[in-house]
């Protein structure tokens, strides 16, 4: 039994998308502050938005499928590309919320900054026909496939 997936975050195959590109921080949950973020503050934010980004990838017989849980955020605050070299690109932007001078905070949790993950696509995702739609904050990429080839197969008559 493999360790890894239960480890970086209990995904649900064995498969490692080399193409992510996650940040891991080992320490974020050490009682000391020993994180990326005390030593270099601007990361703060904007990685915790980064990182906290979840997208899951599926693979019907029809299309591949990603679908990123973006709560709070409309289409306007969402990008999605496709480069050249068949990488899929998700990206946007969690604005922080206004303060007020009569506002208490007693608590801030929901992360705040831009995130950006990539996946390459296979071979057999048709590039030209991606499609995209986001409903009650979760964005759906759909990549159709190109048709797989079925052999003709056909029966010889044997002489003799």
């Amino acid at each position: 039994m493999s360790l890894i997936p239960h480890f970086f975050g209990n995904r649900r195959s064995n498969n490692v998308d080399p193409f992510a590109l996650d940040v891991w921080d080992p320490f974020k949950d050490f009682p000391f502050p020993s994180s990326l973020s005390t030593y270099f503050p601007e990361f703060s934010r904007e990685t915790s938005a980064f990182v906290n980004t979840r997208i899951d990838w599926k693979e019907t017989p029809e299309a591949h499928v990603f679908k990123a849980d973006l709560p709070g955020l409309n289409k306007e605050e969402v990008k999605v590309d496709v480069e050249e070299d068949r990488v899929l690109q998700i990206s946007g932007e969690r604005s922080v919320e206004k303060e007020d001078k009569n506002d208490a905070w007693h608590r801030v949790e929901r992360s705040s900054g831009k995130f950006l993950r990539r996946f390459r696509l296979p071979e057999n995702a048709k590039m030209d026909q991606i499609k995209a739609a986001m409903e009650n904050g979760v964005l759906t990429v759909t990549v159709p496939k190109v048709e797989e080839k079925k052999l003709d197969v056909r029966a010889i008559e044997i002489s003799g």
